[in-house]
């Protein structure tokens, strides 16, 4: 199980990077490399950050209803991904407020990370 555990963070740094390098270019208005690898490797990461975290759950036998500090994890996903998906829009959008998108997509992120690291819903004030 503990290959697991790292197989997951490996997953979650690779995406977190992958996220940061393609706001960048975005806010660039670059395009960056525009290969099939580059176009794939997200989805394929992605994929597997979320296979091997549904793993740890079943592996573990936790129920995100029961265990408070995973169903915060699973909240601060959502919100995750609402705001990558507006920092990494297509769609002509003000500078200000993908970069707001993406202040909120990585404090979801930090949030994560230290519920995680923790083992608390409210990592930061408990």
């Amino acid at each position: 199980m503990l290959v697991l555990k790292y197989l997951h963070v490996t997953f979650a740094v690779v995406s977190l990077c992958g996220f940061v390098l393609r706001w960048a270019w975005s806010m660039r208005r670059s395009a960056g490399p525009s290969g099939r690898l580059v176009r794939t490797a997200p989805h394929v990461v992605d994929t597997g950050l979320f296979l091997t975290g549904v793993a740890m759950v079943w592996a573990y036998h936790w129920n995100p209803l029961e265990v408070p500090w995973l169903l915060a994890k699973l909240t601060a996903l959502l919100a995750y991904i609402g705001f990558g998906a507006l920092a990494l829009s297509r769609r002509p959008c003000a500078g200000p407020r993908r970069l707001a998108a993406f202040v909120g997509a990585a404090g979801a992120a930090g949030f994560i990370v230290a519920a995680a690291l923790t083992k608390r819903a409210w990592p930061l004030w408990s």
